[in-house]
């Protein structure tokens, strides 16, 4: 069994809206494990974002540890989050977020060069099949082509974890699997310990395990006998 990489002890995650709180996470405990591809699957407010945007130090919790590498992220400081988000983790949501005044090599760029240790643009934009579309705006790219940048931008500085929220949400099926490709790549090429967040039960064929959350619990976490390329994925 591969290095935990990532891991939560127990992490509950609570709002306060108004006189109501609303419990997000109860008590999750999760690992990552090094060179993973993992899917969290649930419907809307399962909790499966939540808990990606605390182990992505996007977030803190409101009780339990995060912990990466053994370093415990729950007492960090705001600096010190940055750096583990600016070296460690790459980002795909589910809306592209580009800058539409750059075109695809810029936008990867922009992350290039706040980097330690990045490859070049157009290396990372060649992972994701996108080596003909370096000097397109995204206005000029599909969907997916956009989407695929994202994922470009994302893995440029080589992250050891790459977190996926509903990177297929917004596309139709087949866009969605070319996306899907995309992602297998770099986990495979970089040996990205990777997370996808989706409720598209289907994509959790292509993941080594599969965590089901619901009402902010994890109601099951199996690993799959037999892994199925993107292409093999109907939904």
């Amino acid at each position: 069994m591969a290095d935990v990489l990532l891991s939560g002890r127990p992490l509950a995650k609570r709002y306060q809206m108004g006189d109501v709180q609303v419990v997000a996470l109860h008590d999750v405990d999760f690992d990552l494990r090094d060179r993973e591809l993992a899917v969290l699957l649930g419907p809307s407010g399962s909790g499966k974002s939540t808990l990606l945007n605390l182990l992505g130090g996007l977030d803190r919790p409101s009780s339990g540890t995060i912990a990466y590498r053994g370093q415990d992220l729950s007492r960090a400081t705001e600096p010190e989050l940055t750096r583990y988000r600016r070296a460690h983790v790459g980002f795909v949501f589910q809306f592209y977020n580009l800058i539409p005044s750059l075109t695809a090599r810029e936008n990867v760029a922009l992350v290039s060069e706040i980097s330690e240790r990045p490859m070049k643009p157009e290396e990372a934009l060649d992972l994701v099949g996108l080596s003909e579309r370096l000097d397109h705006f995204p206005s000029q790219l599909s969907g997916g082509q956009q989407q695929r940048i994202a994922i470009a931008r994302a893995i440029v500085k080589r992250p050891e974890i790459l977190l996926c929220d509903e990177p297929t949400g917004a596309l139709d099926a087949e866009t969605g699997r070319l996306v899907l490709e995309a992602i297998e790549r770099v986990h495979r090429d970089l040996g990205t310990a990777t997370a996808i967040v989706t409720h598209n039960a289907p994509i959790a064929q292509m993941a080594d395990r599969t965590i089901t959350l619901h009402d902010g619990r994890i109601a099951s976490d199996v690993p799959n006998a037999r892994r199925l390329s993107p292409k093999e994925i109907r939904w």
